[in-house]
């Protein structure tokens, strides 16, 4: 989960590339960018040993972390077996503090720049939620080109059992019951083209077995399918524009979505980012602009501001409207504990301008308003997403780290119904950011409300995610 800046970010690079250091840029909750005032990270000709990228990791964190209070003055690397399970000892106090959970992260170089380039990534193609106290998992969605969609599973399929053949099909109710979720992730295998699993599922169809093998593929931003519709309400026109994750691609998917708006006379908007784990700034401050027509250049979308020895990086975003842009009077936005990051950056950043025309519906957000730089260490293929700044809104509102609720000045309760395809009138919260954008009633999420997954039961289930989770998992939260 972590978001980026606008273009100069690959210049910038590029740059640090030519110069023989780590390529650096600036993200909020997962993608990597650089603001107008470009952060230089120190460069560094270290050798790839265990140790050499532990204390790597703790020169980067010292010098651009953003709570430094917070770092131990030193910590002996010896005890811990890989560099992650360093930097989670290193910010452990950030942590405890909820400003850091687990934000600061090592990750591959290729992963990375494969994943927010076109969003590729290897498995089935699905996003599963979990539900420890039912011991059930569904899928919330499946996406267009994958294997999983490809078999016939689709949002609302409830997985029974996994194996990896017929042979030895384990219950999903016996894995939850023996290990939780940690179980589940387990049995699905690794995130590695080529990794095939029987899965038993139930659907409207009914209950049947199918392999699946987990491949290669690109990730659509904007589903073909329903990520970007015109809603009739009532002869109401409503648009409707679903983002599974802010990467490259969303630029053009994006601009085509609103052009149909404009030219529908639309300016009452459902933004749905009910699963959407943040990405680049750059995508965020797009969506920003093309819901923008009406303002100025001298509008604030939103502040980036380093810790303060560091704040000639500092960075003011403002408004700039695109010719695809259009002026919305209302806009519902779908939320859930899922969204976050680059979601919560663009959801606050209009509450300035919309006050209680623009409603946070579902239940709370995530809660992340702090952002990432990268910095690389290439010959180890190593970059280390390290927390380095927060984002505020116009009105400098940004401490959010227990989710936006209380920052809205308008939500709207309501579930998440995998009975119905994402973009359906009759899903629920699309029906309640309907009743909103309609001027009927609904109720507010209550204080504290976390992300209400609902399958029509009182449970709520979460995002299934490993706890070493890929770049696609962060930013596309239950991904596998």
């Amino acid at each position: 989960m972590r978001l980026m800046r606008s273009g100069s970010v690959l210049a910038f690079a590029a740059m640090l590339s030519a110069c023989g250091g780590g390529a650096g840029s600036i993200s909020t909750g997962g993608g990597s960018s650089a603001g107008g005032g470009t952060p230089t990270p120190t460069p560094t000709t270290a050798g790839c040993t265990l140790r050499d990228r532990q204390n790597w990791a703790f020169a980067q964190l010292k010098e651009w972390y953003l709570f430094p209070e917070t770092l131990p003055a030193s910590l002996d690397p010896s005890p811990y077996t890989t560099v992650q399970d360093y930097i989670d000892a290193l910010t452990a106090t950030a942590r405890a503090q909820h400003k850091d959970r687990y934000f600061t992260y090592i990750t591959s170089i290729a992963e990375e720049n494969a994943y927010y380039s076109s969003g590729s990534s290897a498995g089935f193609g699905i996003r599963l939620s979990y539900d420890t106290a039912a011991r059930r998992v569904f899928v919330m969605e499946s996406f267009e080109g994958a294997p999983a969609l490809t078999a016939g599973i689709d949002r609302g399929a409830e997985i029974l059992a996994i194996g990896t053949s017929a042979a030895d099909m384990q219950t999903v109710t016996s894995l939850m019951a023996s290990g939780g979720s940690d179980a589940v992730v387990a049995a699905l295998g690794p995130s590695t083209a080529g990794t095939a699993r029987r899965l038993r599922i139930s659907d409207s169809a009914g209950v049947r077995e199918v392999t699946v093998t987990k491949a290669d593929y690109s990730l659509d931003p904007v589903s073909s399918r329903y990520g970007a519709k015109v809603i009739d309400d009532g002869g109401h026109k409503v648009g409707y524009v679903n983002l599974r994750t802010f990467i490259t691609t969303a630029d053009p998917a994006l601009r085509s979505a609103f052009a149909t708006f404009k030219a529908q006379g639309i300016t009452d908007v459902i933004v749905d980012l009910r699963y959407n784990g943040g990405g680049l700034i750059s995508i965020a401050e797009l969506f920003g602009d093309l819901m923008g027509a009406n303002r100025s250049a001298s509008d604030v979308f939103d502040y980036t501001t380093f810790r303060a020895e560091k704040s000639s990086s500092n960075t003011v975003g403002y408004f700039a409207p695109q010719s695809q842009s259009i002026a919305p009077t209302r806009i519902a936005f779908i939320g859930t504990s899922g969204t976050a990051s680059a979601s919560e950056l663009v959801i606050n950043g209009f509450v300035p301008y919309l006050h209680a025309n623009a409603a946070l519906v579902g239940t709370n957000t995530y809660g992340k308003p702090v952002g990432q730089i990268a910095i690389d260490k290439s010959a180890c293929d190593d970059r280390l997403r390290l927390i380095a700044f927060r984002v505020e809104n116009r009105d400098h509102v940004g401490d959010y780290y227990d989710g936006l609720a209380t920052k809205m000045e308008k939500t709207c309760s309501a579930g998440d119904d995998y009975h119905y395809q994402l973009g359906d009138p009759n899903e629920a919260s699309v029906k309640v950011a309907l009743d909103f954008l309609g001027g009927r009633t609904c109720s507010a999420i209550a204080s504290g409300d976390a992300s209400t997954l609902a399958l029509r039961t009182t449970s709520r289930p979460e995002p299934l995610m490993p706890a070493r989770p890929t770049t696609a998992q962060r930013e596309a939260p239950g991904m596998f």
